[in-house]
């Protein structure tokens, strides 16, 4: 094994070192058991899940911004309230059925993790499911209801785009923040004009 695959080898070990520990850790409280026994056994599970069903090596950039984060926690709170109320409203409307689209929404800053979240985030606000996801071309599809019209379609894309930005300013890296910023820049000099 050359120098370089032994450092690619120990670097993606060590990348996934924190969900091997996840998984071992989920062992245990499935289990219900916190023995030395309950920790081998998981480590061999981990091992086994990892080598066998083998993805990506996701790198975590470790940019938290906590202000955001906060920031995001408030605003989806608030957001799945309100979801779940016009859910409410549309299910108990009986002089009218719902509208229902898939509606594509190409995101602009999307990693695999911030589509993730971006994808998460969406599908747990009520009235949105996540119908597909293209991870090369970085394309949510969702299947949206309470949808009637194109005025519809395209608030709701603007508001899982806002989401975006707000995941991106929470714990997006910092090349995805600055692209970010700059955008926004370019947005605030176009409109000034």
């Amino acid at each position: 094994m050359s120098p370089e695959s032994k450092r690619g080898a120990v670097r993606d070990l060590l990348l996934q070192l924190p969900f091997l520990l996840w998984l071992v850790v989920l062992w245990m409280l499935l289990w219900h058991q916190f023995t030395p026994l309950a920790l081998v056994s998981g480590l061999i599970v981990a091992i086994f899940v990892t080598r066998v069903f083998r993805l990506p090596t996701v790198e975590l950039v470790g940019r938290v911004n906590l202000w955001y984060v906060l920031v995001f926690v408030v605003l989806f709170l608030g957001a799945v309230v309100a979801g779940a109320i016009s859910v409410a409203i549309q299910v108990f409307d009986f002089r009218r059925q719902p509208g229902a689209a898939i509606i594509e929404i190409p995101l602009r800053y999307a990693d695999d993790i911030v589509m993730t979240h971006v994808a998460v985030t969406a599908s747990l606000i009520p009235g949105s499911l996540v119908a597909e996801s293209d991870r090369d071309r970085r394309i949510l599809y969702l299947h949206v209801i309470g949808v009637r019209n194109r005025a519809d379609v395209d608030a709701f894309r603007d508001g899982v785009l806002r989401w975006e930005k707000r995941i991106v300013r929470a714990v997006g890296s910092p090349e995805q923040y600055r692209a970010l910023k700059a955008d926004e820049s370019r947005a605030r000099a176009g409109g000034a004009r």
